[in-house]
């Protein structure tokens, strides 16, 4: 830890020796004999507020009055945005960021429109041309760059300020609004208000560090609630067997709870187990039109709890048969790869219950069966990995932390259910085209959320059927138009902890839409072994779901409970998806999940193929002034659930939309060098003529 500070204390020297010269309001600091002697502390926002208002006027034309559009957003709890403070005053922020949570919802233009539910504050490396950024968290797609802003920080208080600060447009989202001569430009301001919390205080005598210590934790969520901190070391283990290979990464629990976390190893039933997953992101031009689970592992049994302080909560030093509060327990990847790790099988994913380990039927009993490469691990094909069959893919590792000590916490403290926040995703970039694999990290971790949040541009629909007896999942979405005339729709459900499963799975189709290219997918089950918890041993089916098309729906699913009860439901801790092309664009519409032990079945909204109006089209020209057709122009239909369509313009400036449903939608256009002003269309019959005359060049 002493290492880390003084790394981190000698720029810091540097600038007291020379004065610092900020935009805080602080202002240059005198050098004095004082300056490498007192109390440093690094602190990170605990809470906090960040507000975005952006002239919207100048982002889609020159209208002389001012459209404003007003982001507010709350910070993420806890968000490693670290500030450096010395003897009470503050000396700035490291490199480092704040994922921000829309508390709002403004119509914004181009990218913006679906980015800001995923935006991050990041403080750049020093040296960098800008100090501070609003980018995408996913993509890393910059938005804007702040300049000319100010610091307060109040000492007793531990209160941040950021203020007077302008919001530069990008040269990525100019270029995305189609108006590059307008990077650089001031576009709105920010102002943020935080409240800080020390994670690290050092002590120091003429620039020497003589003590180094951890604030007690005080806890900001009450009863046990472990977290995966940080996911590592991802790793192919043993050699591949036939078409498949065993993957496993590394796991730090960090309890972030007031209550330590019992800990209490097999045979004992009242200790966290840890399951893995793999997923990848690839398909259509910029490989992010669908999101797949490619790989799942069985279960490591934790034992023996550490007290590290990985998420610098400040950990209490209890360990042992309990994880303390604010502190943190690592697993490696060669620690979580097993071999001996336990069925999933025998254990519900919401309450955390599973068999003791001296009972009758052991969670964790390997006798009877010969051990592979990729026994027990990440099972995975070769296919789902290989470099050359995925190019341009993304992939993503994930690990869950299932304990019975916070539902049993839930149910005597209602009010304090911490069992749906414990799982975290981490990317990593993939190297090899055959066994073995391997791996490296992408970015940070991303603390309490599951992989599927990673999925570019998709729409996630949280479910809970039945929250006071069982867990969450979320149904995902995303339509592309791969060409004109054709969308395609993926769906991907996961099921974090719900014991219940899903068996089914229906989406409504509009009258006259066509249905191709019915497609379904789930990762490789594990084979089943001697006492692995599913009925004869046998392990899971690997079965793909049935699919059924009518003119009012596709549908897809497993078998039932009463025709097998290993049938390939959507178990917990897994991701399965269902997808077809139409000749239909999305409309909102109901979808159907049916569970697989419990439960009646329940509808989300998500979109579907909409009625077609065979004999219904829009269609018109984009020019200039002067009556020039203008090539490449993006025409953009979008409808009152904010569902787009889009048509690049040809030589002379058409455009044309067929099979488009009755309604009210907005016609906007976009091109190089020039600005247009949108139109509001009602379509109950055939259009023509609805032509777009640039404004300015």
């Amino acid at each position: 830890m002493l290492k880390t500070i003084l790394v981190v204390l000698f720029p810091l020297l540097m600038l007291f020796g020379n004065g610092w010269e900020s935009t805080s309001v602080l202002g240059p600091v005198n050098p004095s004999p004082d300056d490498s002697t007192g109390t440093l502390e690094k602190m990170i926002v605990a809470n906090g507020r960040v507000t975005l208002n952006i002239d919207l006027g100048k982002l889609s034309s020159k209208r002389t009055a001012k459209q404003s559009g007003n982001l507010q957003f709350d910070v993420e709890q806890n968000s490693f945005f670290t500030v450096l403070v010395f003897n009470n005053e503050f000396r700035g922020p490291e490199p480092s960021s704040m994922n921000l949570l829309p508390q709002n919802a403004t119509l914004m233009p181009g990218k913006l429109g679906t980015g800001y539910q995923q935006l991050i504050l990041e403080n750049l490396p020093w040296g960098s041309e800008r100090e501070l950024v609003i980018r995408d968290s996913k993509t890393g797609f910059t938005y804007f760059e702040i300049e000319g802003h100010q610091y307060q920080f109040d000492a007793d208080s531990h209160l941040m300020n950021i203020s007077a600060g302008r919001l530069v447009l990008s040269k990525e989202y100019a270029a995305d609004l189609g108006r590059p001569a307008l990077a650089g430009t001031v576009v709105g301001n920010i102002s943020v208000n935080a409240t800080m919390r020390t994670i690290e205080i050092t002590n120091y005598v003429n620039g020497e560090a003589k003590s180094d210590q951890m604030p007690a934790f005080t806890g900001s969520v009450p009863g046990p609630d472990v977290v995966v901190g940080d996911l590592s070391g991802l790793a192919q283990f043993g050699s591949s067997s036939g078409t498949q290979v065993g993957l496993s990464v590394g796991t730090d629990s960090c309890n972030f709870g007031t209550v330590d976390l019992n800990w209490f190893a097999l045979p004992s039933n009242d200790h966290p187990v840890i399951p893995q997953n793999m997923y990848r992101m690839s398909g259509g031009a910029t490989n992010d039109a669908r999101f797949e689970q490619i790989g799942q592992s069985n279960v490591k049994h934790a034992f023996t709890a550490l007290t590290n302080n990985i998420c610098s909560l400040g950990c209490n030093n209890v360990g042992g048969t309990h994880l303390g509060s604010g502190c943190s327990d690592p697993y490696s990847a060669s620690l979580n790869s097993g071999p001996n790790l336990g069925s999933r099988a025998w254990i519900n994913p919401f309450t955390g219950a599973y068999p003791r380990g001296d009972s009758a039927t052991d969670p964790n009993n390997h006798t009877g069966h010969t051990h592979l490469g990729p026994s027990h691990r990440i099972l995975t094909e070769i296919a789902d990995l290989s470099t050359t069959q995925n190019p341009g893919a993304t992939y993503f590792a994930e690990g869950q932390y299932i304990t019975p000590h916070e539902y049993v916490w839930c149910q005597a403290n209602p009010g304090q259910c911490n069992m749906n926040n414990n799982v975290s995703y981490r990317q990593y970039s993939v190297t090899g085209t055959a066994s073995p694999f391997s791996f490296s990290p992408v970015g940070a971790t991303q603390r309490a959320k599951p992989a599927i949040s990673a999925w570019a541009g998709a729409t996630l629909v949280p479910i809970q059927p039945d929250p006071a007896n069982d867990g969450v999942g979320i149904v995902g979405f995303k339509v592309t138009n791969p060409s004109q005339g054709v969308w395609h729709y993926e769906y991907a459900i996961y099921n974090q902890n719900m014991d219940r499963g899903i068996q089914a799975f229906s989406v409504p189709v509009g009258s006259g839409a066509t249905i191709s290219n019915v497609g379904f997918h789930a990762p490789p089950q594990q084979p089943g072994w001697t006492a692995d918890g599913t009925l004869n041993n046998v392990g899971y089916s690997n079965a793909p779901w049935g699919a059924i098309t009518t003119q009012s729906s596709v549908s897809w699913s497993s078998e039932t409970l009463a025709q097998n009860p290993n049938a390939n439901a959507i178990r917990w801790g897994t991701l399965y998806n269902f997808r077809f092309d139409s000749n239909s664009p999305p409309q909102t519409v109901s979808a159907t999940v049916g569970f697989f032990k419990s439960g009646a079945p329940i509808t989300v909204s998500v979109v579907g193929p909409s009625t077609v109006n065979a004999n219904v089209f829009v269609s018109g020209r984009v020019a200039t002034s002067d009556g020039q057709g203008i090539s490449y122009a993006k025409v953009t239909l979008t409808n009152g659930s904010n569902v787009t369509r889009t048509f690049t313009t040809g030589t002379f400036g058409f455009f044309s939309f067929d099979n488009v449903p009755s309604g009210n939608y907005v016609v906007s256009v976009v091109a190089r060098r020039y600005t247009f002003t949108p139109m509001n269309v009602n379509v109950s019959g055939n259009i023509t003529g609805l032509n777009f005359t640039a404004s300015s060049q």
